[in-house]
């Protein structure tokens, strides 16, 4: 059964922080076949969906609000502010919220004890949103200095493990070739890797970071249109992290946003 995104501690959305929402549309719409749609927040955000199922959101916000332009990976809680206070009991920094998006929910943005930023969400998702492996369009994966650690912050904000024999819930945490592994029901929804990273490194593929996977049937396809749209290829040697098993390439938008392409065969 797949992962709903209304599970608490489940990832639960994808959001990008962009300078420009037309060139971010054109960029992905090209490179991973999404169409575009405004949401609820107003005409400085869209949805982008592959075939009609939403995957990600895109906002127009990078300027504004002082950030880069980068990805950000949402995960479901019952309660944003008891997230919030657990993200600072155990050593992480709330930087914006719990703020209201009305009529859906709340949202607070932090980062782990490594400054890898990630948000949390509390309120409604799209009932059709799936992250992990199989089907899902999309997976995540932390580059963090000490998996072991990241895995006991987030199982501790998120209440990935409770205890409790009839907690709905409850998700996997494994080891699993020298990785921390995130599964609901058996599906893997996200994987913890230790590695050399620098917190403080002018280059933000070499920081801890939740880097999103998005899949695509025909990698060398979407390298292709990554590089006619104005995108390029980030080397292994210049992300400082052991290519793993299978078709993947790292790369960057050209509004500077990083992430990772995966070929998956869709049949």
């Amino acid at each position: 059964m797949p992962l709903s995104a209304d599970e608490p501690g489940a990832p639960c959305w994808l959001s990008l922080a962009a300078r420009d929402l037309g060139a971010a549309e054109e960029f992905y719409g090209a490179v991973l076949g999404w169409t575009f749609r405004h949401g609820p927040l107003g005409r400085g955000f869209s949805v982008g969906a592959r075939d009609g199922v939403p995957v990600a959101g895109i906002g127009e916000v990078a300027v504004r609000m002082g950030v880069p332009v980068a990805w950000t990976a949402y995960f479901a809680v019952a309660d944003a502010d008891a997230a919030v206070a657990r993200i600072r009991e155990r050593g992480g920094t709330v930087g914006v919220g719990p703020v209201a998006f009305p009529p859906r929910g709340r949202a607070a943005l932090a980062t782990d004890l490594e400054g890898a930023a990630f948000g949390v969400w509390e309120g409604r998702v799209s009932s059709r949103w799936r992250i992990g492996e199989q089907h899902a369009p999309a997976w995540l994966e932390l580059h963090t200095r000490n998996a072991f650690d990241a895995a006991l912050f987030y199982g501790g904000v998120l209440d990935w493990v409770d205890g409790a024999e009839d907690a709905p819930h409850r998700f996997e945490v494994a080891y699993e070739d020298e990785q921390v592994v995130l599964r609901r029901r058996g599906d893997a929804v996200a994987r913890l890797n230790s590695g050399p990273v620098e917190a403080a490194s002018p280059q933000p593929q070499l920081r801890p970071r939740w880097l999103v996977h998005f899949r695509v049937p025909d990698l060398e396809g979407a390298k292709s249109a990554v590089l006619a749209h104005g995108g390029r290829l980030v080397p292994e040697a210049d992300h400082g992290w052991p290519a793993p098993p299978g078709r993947r390439t790292t790369v960057r938008d050209p509004q500077g946003g990083l992430f990772t392409l995966d070929e998956w065969a869709e049949d």
